[in-house]
């Protein structure tokens, strides 16, 4: 591990350690400090430097200014400023984005959303406020010195999340830690100390007085991991969610309709695993997102029928109101919730036409109501399938491939990205001779329907079929 932090620093040597000695001509300390030690000697650091400095915010500004490429203080409020350097490395031009924060220590007050910082003077001390071992070493600067007063090493070697002082005393500082904790796991792939989890738990509470924005963005890394149901469940088991995300844990119970040896809470998390297996460019959050959230409709639509099976009925359109109002509260864009929402409305829509030959007026609506989302849609609904009989998850995989073979044969004849009415509205009101209004909008929507239902429409047939339209109206 410190032959692969060796070779890890050295490669970013020239920006480090030109850095360190311009704070050192100033009288100041540097060092590398936490999550890029902590990826130096996993062998994973990438051009995003932490650094930490006995400097005060302005003295920072003064010694980064003159050397950076780029430089904002938009932390400088919590003793963060940052910067952009371009620097050859090797035989490469490479962009580092640098972050250096001064020595300090933060607590919560118990009726404040925001964390009150106040500086230190010792790299010691700045090292025990921060969240876990792992994440509180330091690498002196330039001289290469390894600083390691809580066992971070141990711990990384032994793949395990500790804090450095008590995880009580952690947590009330910034009660945001203990969604970290997961999102550590989730991307590290790392073990929780029993005695973490158990202060996780008793203080899962202490989560509310964190703000929407800061618990999202530390949602968003966890399900954006490498392993986000370790994460989630972490979450889930110590209550934490239940603030966070409670329609998460409300699956816990509930039986799917089709598959009831599984309840929908397993079935989510193997959902959002299959999702992933589908990405093709990388972590996607929409899809995560949707895949995550695509039942939580179910235990508000459970009922028991009379011949003793369990039925969710029209639970993709509860969820997708749900799935809204839980994202606007948790302050995701407009966007994000729009196309999420849509997604969990629409996950369904595959098995309504059943098994049978697709025809081109069912296939042109099911591309037209997923629209940009229908790559994501496809994912979402062959991710949705986890039954164990093999059988039926062949047939069902087959009728989708049928799908997407209808959809690819249809697409080649026809726009089905942009599905018009064969007429606009400037020439609805020219043929019918009437001015703009709700008439209008009626007779694009007709001629829309005809289209979806017919296909393309010669311009002559398109004209008839307006007209006739029209004149049932006027009867």
């Amino acid at each position: 591990m410190q032959d692969r932090a060796v070779s890890e620093l050295l490669r970013v040597a020239p920006v480090a350690d030109d850095l360190a000695r311009r704070f050192q001509e100033a009288g100041f300390s540097l060092a590398l400090v936490g999550g890029s030690v902590r990826d130096t000697l996993l062998g994973r650091l990438g051009n995003d430097l932490d650094f930490t400095t006995d400097a005060r915010p302005q003295d920072v500004l003064k010694i980064m200014r003159p050397w950076a490429d780029a430089v904002w203080d938009v932390g400088i409020a919590f003793g963060t400023v940052g910067a952009q350097k371009e620097a050859r490395v090797g035989d490469t031009d490479r962009s580092f984005q640098i972050e250096v924060t001064t020595y300090r220590s933060e607590a919560y007050d118990r009726t404040s959303r925001k964390p009150e910082v106040s500086y230190g003077d010792s790299i010691e001390d700045d090292l025990v406020r921060r969240d876990f071992t792992v994440n509180a070493m330091a690498v002196a600067l330039p001289e290469k010195r390894f600083i390691d007063p809580h066992g971070g090493l141990k711990d990384l070697a032994e793949r395990v999340l500790r804090t450095p002082g008590t995880p009580e005393e952690s947590f009330s500082d910034d009660p945001l830690r203990m969604m970290r904790a997961a999102r550590f796991a989730a991307q590290l792939d790392f073990e929780v100390a029993p005695e973490v989890v158990a202060a996780m738990t008793d203080m899962a509470g202490r989560i509310e007085i964190v703000s929407a924005e800061r618990i999202r963005d530390e949602l968003n890394k966890l399900i954006l991991s490498p392993h986000p149901r370790k994460g989630l469940t972490l979450l889930v088991d110590t209550g934490i969610a239940s603030s966070v995300l409670p329609e998460l844990p409300a699956l816990h119970l509930e039986r799917d309709e089709h598959h009831r040896h599984k309840d929908v809470y397993e079935h989510t998390l193997i959902v959002l695993e299959q999702a992933m297996a589908l990405e093709e460019d990388g972590p996607d959050l929409t899809l995560r997102l949707a895949a995550l959230l695509h039942d939580i409709g179910k235990p508000r639509t459970r009922r028991f029928e009379k011949d003793g099976r369990v039925s969710f009925h029209h639970h993709e359109v509860v969820g997708a109101k749900m799935t809204k109002k839980r994202m606007t509260a948790l302050k995701y864009s407009n966007e994000l919730v729009k196309d999420v929402s849509r997604l969990v409305e629409l996950h369904l829509r595959f098995h309504g036409y059943g098994t049978g030959e697709w025809t081109d007026s069912a296939v042109r609506r099911y591309v037209r109501d997923a629209g940009p989302l229908l790559s994501r849609l496809h994912k979402l609904t062959r991710s949705d399938c986890t039954t164990r009989n093999r059988r039926k998850a062949a047939a069902l995989s087959r009728a989708y491939d049928g799908l997407e073979e209808r959809i690819a044969q249809l697409q080649e004849k026809e726009e089905l990205d942009s599905i018009r009415p064969d007429l606009d509205g400037n020439q609805i009101m020219q043929i019918l001779d009437i001015k703009p209004g709700p008439e209008v909008g009626k007779a694009y929507k007709h001629l829309l329907e005809l289209r979806l239902e017919n296909g393309p429409m010669e311009h002559d047939e398109a004209v008839k079929a307006l007209k006739e339209w029209w004149a049932e109206q006027q009867g």
